[in-house]
């Protein structure tokens, strides 16, 4: 027995069932733009609210980037409601794939603990110069999972708030002195009187070392070619390098025409007959 097939009921179940579809996609379409828009709204109001009230920038990037990442889940979430499919199989779905999602996740678990750590305790916060896990630099941004750094040669580096929390972190910006520490070699046989007399007014004459604490000069090391004057002098931490190099500069310029003389390595031979 033969059944007839109704073209005109096919044709407008299909078309109805397009029609429905086409609906929902352009509805999501719609969810998504605004919801991205306005995901970019409360961004902006929560930085600037934390802005005014003057929040620490470590804290304002970790806030930031966990409720730009809520508010991502909370519009996928509606994009999937939208479409049609059932929250309930839906949920089941991730209910089912929770075992594996958080054995994949487990790290970042880890690194977003770590950065709740890191907020607490606050080892530094951003613009520091740091060093941690064999690499340093200047924190840019401290995120949920990550912390990221710029070096000085202008690479951005991510490092796991889990490696910064559990490791050993150097917090070069914490204080707001340092101390610069130099070695210059002098040829044995120079006057080491006039040498330190030398380092004293060179020190004198830079206004960006500190008087207090004091300096120290000393005679360091009687090395195999050259005695070392080993010189210390107080600094603020943002004055460090230019004082390092810029002291450095003025030692090599000015003790040659003090008549002070650099060493260089020499060997003495004895020719056995």
């Amino acid at each position: 027995m033969k059944t007839e097939i109704d073209w005109q009921q096919l044709l407008d179940q299909v078309l109805s069932g397009a029609l429905t579809l086409g609906k929902s996609i352009l509805i999501a379409l719609v969810i998504y733009f605004v919801g991205r828009y306005l995901i970019k709204v409360v961004n902006k109001f929560i930085q600037k609210a934390m802005e005014k009230r003057k929040v620490d920038g470590a804290v304002r990037s970790f806030v930031g980037s966990l409720v730009n990442i809520l508010l991502l889940i909370l519009l996928f979430l509606s994009i999937v409601g939208a479409l049609g499919i059932e929250m309930t199989s839906f949920a089941a779905l991730l209910a089912s794939a929770g075992v594996a999602v958080g054995m994949a996740l487990s790290g970042n678990l880890q690194n977003f603990a770590g950065g709740l750590v890191l907020l607490v305790l606050r080892p530094y916060k951003v613009g520091d110069f740091i060093e941690i896990a064999g690499v340093s630099g200047v924190v840019k941004s401290v995120e949920i999972f990550n912390t990221v750094l710029t070096t000085g040669d202008n690479k951005v580096i991510f490092i796991p708030n889990n490696a910064i929390a559990t490791g050993t972190l150097v917090n070069y910006s914490h204080q707001e002195t340092r101390r610069v520490d130099f070695k210059f070699g002098v040829d044995y046989g120079t006057d080491y009187k006039k040498v330190k007399d030398v380092i004293e007014r060179l020190i004198a004459e830079d206004s960006r070392i500190l008087k207090d604490p004091a300096h120290f000069i000393g005679l360091g090391e009687l090395a195999d070619s050259s005695v070392n004057i080993t010189v210390r002098v107080w600094v603020k931490s943002a004055d460090y390098w230019d004082v390092f190099f810029n002291f450095t500069e003025k030692v090599y310029a000015t003790f040659p025409k003090e008549g002070i003389e650099f060493p260089f390595p020499q060997m003495t031979i004895h020719q056995v007959k």
